[in-house]
Parts: C-alpha cells; sequence; structure tokens
C-alpha cells in the first residue's frame, strides 16, 4: 500500500524521469563537426545494393511500470556496437531521427509516430561483416522502408523556435573538463573497491539506469545514471529540481523542447560540457506528462489533442522554464528560422513479419 502510494504521489517525477532518459540517451546524436580528424581506416566497400542489417527483430515494446522504473529496470535507448544495434522502448520518430540524424521536431508525419503515450518498440539487428557505425543510419534507412514501407522526402520550412543564447550578463554555469583518455585496466577500479565516494558510470553500451528513494511521503530524489554523465532529481510538491553533471548545450536544448510549446534549438555557440541546474514547476511536470499523452494525477489530457500543451498556445515568458534558463546565464529567444524536415509520405503502424 506504501509503495503504490509513493508510486501515485510521484508520478509526475517518474514521467519526467523516462521521457529524460528517453530524450538524453534514445535520440540522434549531434552530426561531427566540419574539422573532426577523418576516421583512420578507409570504410569499407559498400555490398551491392547498399548496407542492410543480415537480420533484424522488431517487437512491440511494453512500457515500463512504475515499479520498473523506480527499480531502473528498463530496456531503454540506442546502443551500437561493431557486432549488433540493440534499441529499446523507442518510437518511429525516434528510429527515424537515428537514421537521418535529425531531432523529433524535424520530423513531419502522424501524431501516432512519436510521444510516450504511443506504440513503442524493441528493435535488435546484426551488423553485416565490413559494416561500422557510420553505416548503420543507411541500415535503418533500409530496414524502415522495408518493414514499415517508410516514404519520405524533404524539405526546408521556416519554424517558430526557442533560440538558446547566451545571455547579456554572461554564462553562470561551471564548464566541465574533458574527459580524460581511459586507462588500461589494472585490477579492481576504486569503486569496485568499495570507495563510498565513487559510483562508476554506466558502460558504453549499457542502458541508462534510474534510481529513486522515497525521502517523505510527496517527496524524494531519483538519479538517471548513463555514459554521459548522471543527471539527478529532486522533487516535492512544489516541483523538480535537476542536475546534470556534464551536458553539452546541444543536449540541453534538446532536454528543454518537451517541456515548452516550440522546439529549442542551440545558438549559444559552446562546444564543452557544463554543469547545468534546472527548476521546474508542479505545471511544467503536468504539461510535460499530457504532451506525452501520459495522464499523471490532477492533470486530464487537453481535450480533443493530448500531444499538445494545454491551455494557452505560447508559454509563459515569465514562467519557471524561462526563469531557471536565465539562472543559468542563458535566454531562450523566439525566433523563425529554416528548419530542414524529413517529411513523411507514407509508414505502417506495425512492422511487417519478423
Amino acid at each position: 500500500m506504501r509503495q503504490s502510494l509513493f508510486r501515485k504521489k510521484t508520478a509526475p517525477v517518474l514521467v519526467v524521469s523516462l521521457t529524460l532518459t528517453v530524450a538524453l540517451f534514445g535520440q540522434a546524436p549531434a552530426a561531427a563537426p566540419a574539422d573532426a580528424k577523418p576516421a583512420a581506416a578507409p570504410a569499407a566497400k559498400p555490398p551491392a545494393g547498399g548496407w542492410a542489417f543480415e537480420v533484424a527483430t522488431i517487437r512491440p515494446a511494453k512500457m515500463p511500470s512504475p515499479t520498473d522504473i523506480m527499480n531502473g529496470k528498463m530496456h531503454v535507448g540506442i546502443k551500437v556496437d561493431q557486432a549488433r544495434v540493440d534499441m529499446g522502448l523507442v518510437s518511429l520518430t525516434e528510429m527515424i531521427c537515428k537514421a537521418y540524424n535529425v531531432k523529433s521536431y524535424q520530423v513531419s508525419g502522424p501524431d501516432w509516430m512519436g510521444g510516450m503515450g504511443g506504440q513503442r518498440f524493441d528493435v535488435l539487428a546484426k551488423m553485416p561483416e565490413g559494416a561500422t557505425k557510420d553505416q548503420v543510419p543507411e541500415m535503418l534507412q533500409a530496414l524502415l522502408a522495408d518493414r514499415f514501407k517508410l516514404a519520405i522526402h524533404r524539405e526546408s520550412k521556416e519554424h517558430p523556435i526557442y533560440a538558446l543564447v547566451v545571455g547579456k550578463n554572461g554564462l553562470k554555469m561551471k564548464e566541465v573538463p574533458a574527459d580524460p583518455a581511459a586507462p588500461a585496466p589494472a585490477g579492481k577500479s576504486d569503486a569496485a573497491a568499495g570507495d563510498p565516494g565513487t559510483e562508476a558510470a554506466p558502460a558504453k553500451d549499457s542502458s541508462p539506469q534510474i534510481q529513486f528513494k522515497s525521502t517523505g511521503e510527496r517527496s524524494g530524489t531519483a538519479t538517471v545514471r548513463g555514459p554521459d554523465g548522471n543527471a539527478k532529481m529532486s522533487f516535492s510538491p512544489g516541483g523538480l529540481h535537476m542536475e546534470f553533471e556534464k551536458m553539452t548545450m546541444d543536449k540541453f536544448a534538446e532536454t528543454l523542447t518537451p517541456f515548452l510549446d516550440r522546439p529549442v534549438v542551440d545558438m549559444t555557440e559552446l562546444k564543452g560540457n557544463y554543469q547545468v541546474a534546472l527548476d521546474l514547476s508542479m505545471e511544467d511536470l503536468k504539461n510535460v506528462g499530457r504532451k506525452f499523452g501520459m495522464a499523471m494525477p490532477g492533470a486530464p489530457p487537453a481535450a480533443g489533442d493530448t500531444n499538445a500543451l494545454p491551455s494557452d498556445a505560447v508559454s509563459d515568458p515569465a514562467g519557471s522554464v524561462f526563469k531557471s534558463v536565465q539562472a543559468l546565464g542563458l535566454k531562450l529567444e523566439p525566433r523563425k528560422t529554416p528548419l530542414d524536415q524529413i517529411v513523411i509520405d507514407h509508414i505502417e503502424k506495425m512492422p511487417t513479419d519478423n
């Protein structure tokens, strides 16, 4: 009974934690910078007809229960190694993002393709001999065309956005130094040796983990542990406080987008990783639940459209998200800008048989 009450009282943070986990660890990576060094080895010659997975299994995914989320028992995110691609709890929108290296707001298609309340899939695909991670997008494009009958075209349209820029008084965030080169394994790590102050991050090919701890009937903490840094959350009846120990501004813009009425695009020109703190009101948490079609106590879906933000169509510039961003020395400026779009001409809701 007590655990059931805890799950009910913490429903907003469960929704936000799962939403952030999928956003942080399941989306397409940013494109490599133009001055990035080329790979040491030349790319393998593609087979006739282009790169494609040797075999792929696609199954409908079951949304994790509150208990699963609280216990960190989830199969979520996109993991790629030289042998296979493993996707957990991904939407069609997220697969398309990975296949075409775009953000979710650059995909124009039916509402049912995305959102936490829509159909999600588990995908396990075997890489062909000679293929590398660089060929995964092309193979995903082939998989989507074959199994979901995806047909697209590209276009550029002007869209309203929020530009994430540096405020006039300068940054108020701490930059995090680049990760040192990984040392050669030599015995147990500090974490393995039992150092209470050290918590090892998950391996690069592991699923992100969520850990919850109740500190009261309506308060507690949650930690999302991922390969690229941890996100710590403290929740109370007043809202949610989040701290990201290592985050790029591109990823921060992506994290802000679900809480607002238009996409957030990074225009800070900041290239490093930063420690980021964000405070959200309970209304912000209810909004993200409505936006992704996930009901929460006291927050019925907006009439006629579960994927839209409720009430007013424009986010409040004086709202908690805007204030929290300003506290970091950043600013969200409403603008219009051309965005490249992947427009869905045709797609099936379910894949053909495995």
